[in-house]
């Protein structure tokens, strides 16, 4: 494979981390850690039926900017405690805030990947005292769109029932514009998540939010858009499976210090398929007095 893409395990190593189960409320809750512990704090949240690895490209890249980078499982997902309630906006953001408390951490910068970015904004607009910067990079949470719900609920659902090579290949192809960046490793890694005892039936709880009724009550709302009152970086991609570019674009224009800003050749991870103009961007970001 390409050293363009290259694996998870490189991505981590490159820098020093931890990675340990911290107890978050009733949820054992899988945490990397990186960078130095006096840096301002930066989490980084993955999207649905995602792991922590969804940032392994770019962990290293914020660590030497100084941060302390927090990243880790949302509650049912991964290497945290399966769920078996319906987990809502509700249920991650009092996990985001209930791991800041533990870690603690007072106020940290905000990274979330579709799903962490949905979580990112309602955050942010819940607890600005707690908040300093967000990214939202192909964020959920404004749309409602039933042919992207359906193929998310089924691939997703399929892979969890049947973590066999070709479904969680195919569940992580759609994620891409290039196919090429799915690597054996993250087919691997997704696999050991999905095949974990009793994660079939937490992934139907997590996929609660593609049901229409569902996540119509969980949408982001203009009201909370414009009560996200310090700095976001919205981060949209030439060829999100998930909706159009106009999406993330509207976002930014409805937060008070939102901009936005569009990464070529990638899908719903731009953070993965194009790590290195994402890492600048981030990190510029970030280095701006505002």
């Amino acid at each position: 494979m390409s050293a363009i893409y290259p694996s998870v395990w490189l991505g981590f190593s490159q820098t020093s981390f931890t990675l340990e189960q911290v107890q978050v409320g009733k949820w054992s809750t899988r945490v990397l850690t990186a960078g130095p512990a006096d840096g301002e704090a930066l989490v980084l949240m993955h999207g649905t039926g995602g792991h922590l690895e969804t940032y392994a490209h770019n962990v290293k890249a914020l660590t030497d900017a100084g941060y302390r980078v927090i990243a880790y499982d949302f509650p049912g997902h991964a290497g945290t405690t399966h769920t078996a309630e319906d987990l809502e906006l509700s249920h991650y953001i009092e996990h985001l805030l209930g791991l800041l408390d533990t870690l603690g951490i007072e106020k940290a910068h905000l990274s979330g990947e579709s799903l962490g970015g949905w979580v990112a904004i309602k955050f942010a607009a819940q607890y600005p005292d707690r908040t300093l910067k967000i990214i939202p990079n192909t964020p959920g949470g404004t749309m409602a769109r039933p042919e992207v719900m359906h193929k998310i609920q089924s691939l997703s659902q399929a892979a969890a029932d049947d973590p066999s090579y070709e479904r969680v290949k195919a569940r992580l192809e759609w994620l891409m514009a290039d196919p090429a960046t799915v690597t054996e490793e993250l087919i691997a890694t997704r696999r050991a998540h999905y095949s974990r005892p009793g994660y079939a039936d937490s992934a139907r709880h997590i996929l609660c939010l593609q049901d229409p009724e569902i996540r119509r009550r969980n949408l982001i709302s203009d009201e909370e858009l414009a009560a996200v009152k310090g700095p976001a970086l919205v981060i949209w991609s030439s060829d999100d499976p998930s909706g159009p570019a106009k999406a993330g674009l509207d976002m930014a224009e409805k937060m008070p210090q939102g901009r936005f800003a569009l990464v070529e050749n990638a899908g719903h991870w731009p953070q993965w398929e194009q790590a290195e103009f994402f890492n600048k961007l981030v990190v510029d970001f970030l280095a701006e007095d505002n």
